[in-house]
């Protein structure tokens, strides 16, 4: 079956670089990203759109413009309109010609997307009317029973109308059958439990979705690790098993929140960590 990727944009944020590098210092990371004057990096929040030959799956929607204004600001987003969907009609397509849509967790930046932009006085609707929604069972069981330490990353104004909506398959396998052998899941708990990332088989090697495992190519390196993360000596386990696997197999990370690499070959350096070759800033109409 022939596969096409692209990267697809969404709506970009400006958040707290400590927050985003944990206990690392800024003395380290302040070379890795541009810093603004209150302290914030730019991150991107980007899908991957996969193309086959009967149809079009998309890996997660961004943080979406569902905000009003004063959450909007105070989330560091950007644009005001809805970056996902231009992005797609630079495709030829809407939201209603995807056929898939796999959502790796349920915080609002991965999946604000499914939502219309705000508007005043009126009720945002779902998008992606005719996708089956692919979330892990545990994510999902994180999302609507959350622990206080990240319940403020679940927004109940996204929660209820995927609640309500038909066609959500919770994922508890290392495949589905919604997508078939060529796809298969990574499981990691470090930064929420259940977290789902999707594998793409591909003749020049496999494709990672990194979603919040790995969030950009300054992460890659495995002591770096967010202050949101829920439990970081995991996720540096957990990372340092995927990228041992992938590096015998060729793979390549998709990151969603690296606003300069949106795709980069895993390699080793000459002092044996783990680093990227071959990146990209933006994947389009590939075969990888």
């Amino acid at each position: 079956m022939e596969k096409k990727l692209y990267s697809i944009l969404g709506n970009s944020q400006k958040l707290d670089g400590g927050a985003m590098f944990g206990n690392a210092p800024k003395a380290m990371w302040h070379n890795w990203v541009e810093v603004d004057d209150q302290n914030r990096i730019d991150l991107a929040c980007r899908a991957l759109l996969i193309k086959e030959d009967n149809r079009n799956i998309l890996l997660e929607a961004g943080i979406g413009a569902f905000f009003e204004p004063k959450m909007k600001e105070r989330f560091g987003i950007v644009e005001s309109h809805h970056v996902l969907l231009e992005s797609l009609a630079e495709h030829g397509l809407t939201h209603e010609d995807i056929d898939v849509l796999v959502l790796s967790h349920l915080h609002f930046d991965h999946i604000g997307g499914i939502l219309s932009e705000w508007q005043e006085g009126v009720e945002p609707k779902l998008l992606f009317p005719n996708a089956k929604i692919l979330v892990g069972k545990e994510a999902w069981e994180r999302a609507y029973q959350p622990h206080y330490r990240d319940r403020a990353s679940f927004v109940p104004a996204l929660l209820q109308p995927l609640k309500d909506r038909d066609e959500v398959y919770l994922v508890d396998s290392e495949t589905h059958p919604v997508l078939g052998e060529d796809y298969r899941f990574h499981i990691s708990n470090g930064h929420t439990p259940g977290m789902m990332l999707t594998e793409v088989s591909m003749p020049s090697g496999p494709v990672v979705f990194c979603a919040d495992l790995i969030p950009g190519a300054p992460w890659v390196h495995l002591p770096i690790t967010m202050g949101y993360d829920r439990f970081a000596e995991q996720l540096i386990d957990e990372k340092e098993l995927l990228l041992s696997d992938l590096l015998e197999r060729k793979g390549r990370l998709f990151f969603t929140h690296d606003a300069k690499v949106a795709m980069g070959r895993l390699d080793k350096n000459e002092n044996g960590k783990y680093c990227l070759s071959e990146t990209l800033e933006q994947v389009k109409n590939i075969e990888v």
